[in-house]
């Protein structure tokens, strides 16, 4: 029997240039607004043709790591806001630790009757009352995200008499309600704006966004928050890390 020896591929010349230069920017040789080095200086560095430097760069502009500036030359883009999925915190809790401002528009809080889905999530008979809210999240002056939130009708009249438009309805429920976060189960998928989302996220009807749905359970293990987010890729990213066990 004859065997044939597998060979790597070899990495392209832009390739090995574009994860030099981003393993500087990640690593933080190089702080946001930094000035990239030149093209003539990129091509003396590596021996390579100005296209090759180019396609380099390009592809550090794609993934908004660098922005250009005409006439001036490139430059370490700011870091995109983040938020570690890995831990149970509210979205101005977390952004808070970062030092980013947030708040909230509130489109909607009231009492609705428990559909299908949300009475199975919240394990509550179909129909019953349960407390509706609906936001905009917003870092700085950008919008991010948009949130359905339902609760059972004793947690949410609780909630809905606080400021929405400052505080995290987490930290009303473990604070005001008395109710200790225990546990969430999230589903993440992408999909795409819809007029209404579109028009409160300020992108084009059928942009892309990412699509969270989560269930909070209090440390007894009774789901008391089921969300649906709705969040813009482009501004704000969401974090996790994994474990081999």
């Amino acid at each position: 029997m004859t065997f044939t020896s597998l060979r790597l591929p070899t990495p392209t010349l832009h390739g090995r240039i574009r994860e030099e230069l981003r393993e500087r920017i990640l690593s933080g040789a190089w702080q946001p607004h930094d000035r990239v080095p030149s093209e003539s200086a990129l091509m003396a560095q590596y021996g390579v043709s100005r296209i090759t430097v180019r396609q380099a760069l390009g592809d550090l502009e794609s993934a908004r790591m660098i922005f250009k500036v005409p006439g001036k030359g490139a430059f370490v883009a700011e870091a995109k806001p983040f938020q570690e999925l890995g831990r149970l915190q509210g979205f101005a809790e977390a952004m808070g630790e970062m030092g980013h401002e947030t708040f909230n528009r509130v489109l909607r809080c009231e009492t609705v009757a428990a559909d299908d889905t949300v009475a199975d999530r919240l394990r509550l008979t179909p129909g019953t009352p349960v407390t509706h809210i609906r936001r905009v999240r917003y870092l700085g002056r950008e919008p991010v995200s948009v949130d359905h939130t339902w609760l059972p009708a004793d947690l949410g009249e609780r909630v809905a008499r606080e400021d929405l438009a400052t505080r995290d309805i987490f930290l009303i429920l473990e604070n005001e309600g008395a109710t200790p976060l225990g546990h969430a189960d999230l589903a993440l998928g992408a999909t795409v704006a819809d007029a209404e989302v579109a028009t409160q996220l300020g992108v084009s009807v059928g942009s892309p966004v990412l699509h969270i749905e989560r269930l909070t359970s209090d440390r007894e293990g009774r789901p008391i928050d089921f969300e649906h987010l709705y969040c813009r890729s482009d501004s704000f990213q969401y974090r996790l890390r994994l474990q081999r066990r």
